[in-house]
């Protein structure tokens, strides 16, 4: 079964977000974006669900700074997202430092097979 999780800076501490849309309104002059949203996506195959709930405080977030959105499947998650949404992911067979670390951690975690993740950033 594949696990997803988005997870997302909190507002206070969003400054990837707040950068981005400073230099949205900067340097290419859309006024009309009012917020960005970024979420980095994790889709987890190889696992047991246990291990991924356990997994998604120590591996995926920082509890202290970061919201975390189960996938369920539901669209409407992403109308909650915002008015428009895309996402950016690595190649097939290009390399994702991200979901490798992540991998390396279960692995470490679970003293199991490497799981395989696939990872994304999530505009809104």
């Amino acid at each position: 079964m594949v696990y997803r999780v988005f997870v997302e800076k909190r507002e206070a501490v969003a400054s990837e977000a707040k950068a981005l849309l400073s230099e949205i309104r900067t340097f290419l002059g859309i006024s009309s974006v009012e917020k960005i949203r970024i979420f980095n996506r994790y889709d987890v195959e190889g696992i047991s669900e246990e291990l991924f709930e356990e997994c998604i405080g120590s591996v995926f977030s920082e509890p202290q700074v970061d919201d975390v959105y189960r996938w369920t499947g539901d669209e409407e998650t992403f109308k909650e997202m915002g008015d428009a949404v895309f996402a950016v992911e690595a190649l097939p067979g290009q390399y994702d430092q991200r979901a490798d670390s992540a991998a390396q951690c279960i692995q470490i975690i679970s003293q199991q097979e490497r799981p395989l993740i696939r990872s994304a950033k999530v505009y809104a």
